[in-house]
This record gives structure tokens, C-alpha cells and sequence, in this order.
């Protein structure tokens, strides 16, 4: 059983340096940097993570947030989000991870709760560290790369033209269907979010 009153943990999966920053593989830190932002909190290096770290509440006395961006590459993920959950004591239940998605179409938004990785490298390296799958996934869609374009490049690219006219406006819906998991819960965030 989870404590209803305990933290979440939101790792924001993505590479870390400036060449990466506008990459289709670094929307969830665009998702956590946007929360960070509404919660008046501020990213700092954590001493016992690769990791940075802001935390807040949503609202007053609402649910702590435990916004994280693993220093480690992708693949790596796993290690810095495993020990902060057991360093703020978050169950698995309680931690969100925001990721790009090639199987959903651009900007379409998918929420789920365990299930497999789909090929994605940070969800199983946090698959392994947690040492379960039975966490939240919030599921950003970019697509599949265009004609034979290998997927390791479309994901490590930026953000087309046409694409980044939407991008603010789709990576606040994402930081809204974060909130919406925090404080409705993961089916009815499906109901409300998946419709649309």
C-alpha cells in the first residue's frame, strides 16, 4: 500500500549537454523543466544522484513533486532515478516517467502504468534499476522517422520546423498530464486525455 500523502518522483528522460537539448529524445526534460517552472522550483545538482533535481508542491499543501533529469546518458537512466526514489522514499507507484514514444503519432499523449519498454533504452535501464516495471509512463508521441531514416537518428535529432510550432503548446499538455496522474490517478487521466 502507498502512502497517499508521500512524494512522487517525475524523472524527465532525456541526454544531458547543449548538443542534445532540442532532441525528439529530450521532451521529458522539456515536460520537467515546464513543472519546474509552474512549481516555482529550481533544478540543482543532487549529492547523492547523477542527477538534478527541483522539488514543489502543486498547489498549497498539494502532493511534492520530486522533478528529476538523469545526468547519465539514456541508457543509463535506470541508476540516479532508483536511488532518489529510495533517497525520498518513493514507491514505484509514485514515480512518472515522461518520455519520448515512436509508435504514437507526433504529439499525441499516452499514459500507462507497467507493461513493457517498447525498445526504449531509459525505460529499461529504470525497469531494471527499480527493479520493476510497475511504474507510470507518460508517453509523449513523435512519431516514426520518415522514410528509411534510422530510428537512432530521428530520436537524437531536433524537433522539425513544423514541429516546433506546437511543441510549447503539446509539451504543457504533457506537464498537465503529469498533474492530472498526481492528483486523479492514472485511469482517469487515460479517460480524460486518451479521448482527446
Amino acid at each position: 500500500m502507498t502512502d497517499e500523502t508521500g512524494p512522487w518522483l517525475v524523472a524527465g528522460l532525456g541526454n544531458p549537454g547543449r548538443e542534445y537539448a532540442g532532441n525528439r529524445h529530450n521532451v521529458g526534460f522539456l515536460v520537467v523543466d515546464l513543472l519546474a517552472a509552474r512549481l516555482g522550483g529550481k533544478f540543482g545538482r543532487h549529492k547523492r544522484a547523477a542527477a538534478e533535481v527541483a522539488e514543489g508542491r502543486l498547489g498549497l499543501g498539494g502532493p511534492k513533486l520530486v522533478l528529476v533529469k538523469p545526468l547519465t546518458y539514456m541508457n543509463l537512466s535506470g541508476g540516479p532515478v532508483a536511488s532518489l526514489a529510495q533517497f525520498y522514499k518513493v514507491p514505484p507507484g509514485r514515480v512518472i516517467a515522461v518520455h519520448d514514444e515512436l509508435d504514437i503519432g507526433y504529439g499525441q499523449l499516452r499514459i500507462k502504468c507497467g507493461g513493457g519498454e517498447g525498445g526504449h533504452n531509459g525505460l529499461r535501464s529504470m525497469s531494471k534499476s527499480l527493479g520493476t516495471k510497475d511504474y507510470v509512463r507518460v508517453r509523449f508521441g513523435i512519431g516514426r522517422p520518415p522514410g528509411r531514416q534510422d530510428p537512432a537518428d530521428y530520436v537524437l535529432s531536433d524537433f522539425a520546423q513544423v514541429e516546433r510550432k506546437e511543441l510549447d503548446f503539446l509539451v504543457d499538455r504533457a506537464a498537465d498530464v503529469v498533474e492530472s496522474v498526481v492528483t486523479r490517478g492514472v485511469e482517469p487521466t487515460q479517460n480524460l486525455y486518451h479521448a482527446s
